[in-house]
């Protein structure tokens, strides 16, 4: 049975997007050790969810690393990683998407999570996609948390957890410190 696990980076205050929206995440202390922990986390993905937003952000940016001779090593194995990896966007808005591996998921959401669980494979990765995440998480559909923590308040902006009606028990399973005071904190749900 796979896992549907959430990867997301949070401020210390709680926030996983500045007051300016989705591109308001230069507060991420992003550097070469998190980019690492980045691809042990993305190594342990069978398939990434993505709700339309991320989706769109991410489709517009990564088919276009491989010709940006500016781009880095990472970026150049991330943009070959995410070009290979199954897809999956759940969005009442979208009518298609366009990228090579990807599937559209308008409605019922829960029964298509729960029946992807059951597929073998390698974990499901929600990659970003906060909104999205909030609704699995309304549906107590998330499996495991892994959570970067910036050293950074921001004040203000999208929170990490929205839409939560009861307790969540959760069983910490790893804690890592980097250079930068960033953790990197990976919780299972009980």
């Amino acid at each position: 049975m796979r896992k549907l696990v959430l990867f997301l980076h949070a401020s210390l205050d709680g926030f996983v997007e500045g007051p300016n929206g989705a591109m308001d995440i230069g507060w991420i202390a992003y550097n070469a050790d998190l980019e690492k922990y980045a691809e042990k986390v993305l190594n342990t993905a069978g398939t990434v969810i993505w709700g339309r937003g991320t989706y769109q952000m991410m489709y517009d940016y990564w088919p276009t690393v491989s010709a940006n001779p500016s781009a880095s090593p990472y970026e150049r194995r991330h943009a070959d990683w995410i070009e290979k990896i199954d897809k999956i966007v759940f969005s009442r808005t979208l009518n298609e998407v366009a990228w090579h591996h990807t599937r559209l998921v308008q409605d019922n959401v829960e029964e298509e999570i729960n029946r992807l669980k059951q597929q073998p494979g390698q974990d499901m990765v929600i990659l970003g996609s906060p909104r999205l995440a909030h609704s699995l998480m309304a549906l107590d559909l998330i499996d495991e948390y892994k959570i970067t923590i910036s050293p950074v308040l921001i004040g203000q902006g999208l929170p990490l957890f929205q839409g939560i009606k009861n307790k969540v028990d959760l069983k910490l399973l790893e804690n890592q410190s980097f250079n930068s005071g960033a953790l990197g904190l990976t919780y299972q749900a009980k």
